[in-house]
């Protein structure tokens, strides 16, 4: 939805005297929570606040057959619905263009990364294997929903675990948990999206930045000593040069750090209020 024209000029105004409708710096992020185990039936899940932007994301395992092409291999599958009531731009239905597209970078990011090991996810070769059903709902969209669907996914991956499986009989006993976590590596992708407004970046926008962009990047990174670049998503019209790109780049590598650092903390934290096992509630 495009911005009013008046509401544009105000936000460049402000953009050119150093400040932001919320007074935060331009490549500055609004305050971010991340509250784990969120849902009582999910293998994982995760509640992510960036400011008054609101995502929920869940995890659900199943078995089955793998793709004919990789039959060693779990799969994944990433939906995202932006839903109702989180804004009233988005309807009852069929996923929209920008939910569709939004799936594609959560997905991706993590794929690129190397942040799950899919090969052990498989029980047999060529019968079975492990299926990450990985979901995502807007409940409150304040702008950025983009960042918050991927910073839900992952920290939604890192809380799940699996549920109990029947080898005689082949099945699972859902209801019932392991301590057995997804196998995943430490190259956690963490992605951030960049708007350009008139000849200025920023980070994180509100729903009226966002509107008013007229360039948008977002960039999946992960790493630890050294940081690699997983995927680029490019939107809107206008183009970005290498300056802007390489201050995009820097500016990812800065944040990163501080949102892994975030993830970690409230890992540690969950871990200590919750040693897992966890079991179905007594009737």
């Amino acid at each position: 939805m495009e911005v009013s024209n008046l509401t544009k000029k105000r936000i460049i105004n402000y953009m050119k005297e150093g400040r932001r409708f919320d007074n935060r710096a331009m490549l500055d992020y609004r305050d971010i929570s991340i509250e784990l185990g969120v849902s009582k039936n999910a293998e994982g899940s995760a509640r992510i606040k960036i400011g008054n932007t609101d995502v929920i994301a869940g995890v659900k395992l199943e078995t089955g057959e793998p793709y004919t092409d990789h039959p060693d291999a779990g799969t994944l599958i990433t939906t995202v619905e932006f839903l109702p009531m989180s804004s009233d731009r988005f309807e009852p239905g069929p996923p929209r263009i920008d939910a569709i597209e939004t799936a594609r970078i959560v997905d991706r990011g993590i794929r690129e990364s190397g942040f799950i090991d899919f090969g052990k996810l498989c029980v047999k070769k060529g019968e079975k294997v492990w299926t990450i059903f990985l979901d995502i709902y807007s409940i409150n969209d304040a702008g950025n929903l983009i960042d918050a669907a991927c910073l839900a996914a992952v920290c939604a991956l890192k809380d799940a675990v699996f549920p109990k499986y029947n080898e005689k009989e082949e099945v699972i006993e859902y209801g019932e948990w392991t301590t057995k976590k997804l196998p995943l590596t430490d190259s956690t992708p963490i992605t951030m999206t960049f708007h350009k407004i008139d000849d200025t970046l920023l980070l994180d926008p509100i729903r009226e930045e966002e509107d008013a962009s007229e360039a948008r990047l977002s960039i999946a990174v992960s790493g630890d000593k050294e940081i690699r670049i997983n995927s680029i998503q490019k939107g809107e019209e206008t183009a970005l040069d290498k300056k802007e790109m390489f201050k995009i780049i820097d500016n990812a590598v800065v944040k990163f750090s501080k949102i892994k650092d975030l993830i970690e903390k409230s890992m540690s934290e969950k871990e200590k209020s919750d040693k897992r096992g966890r079991k179905p509630e007594k009737e």
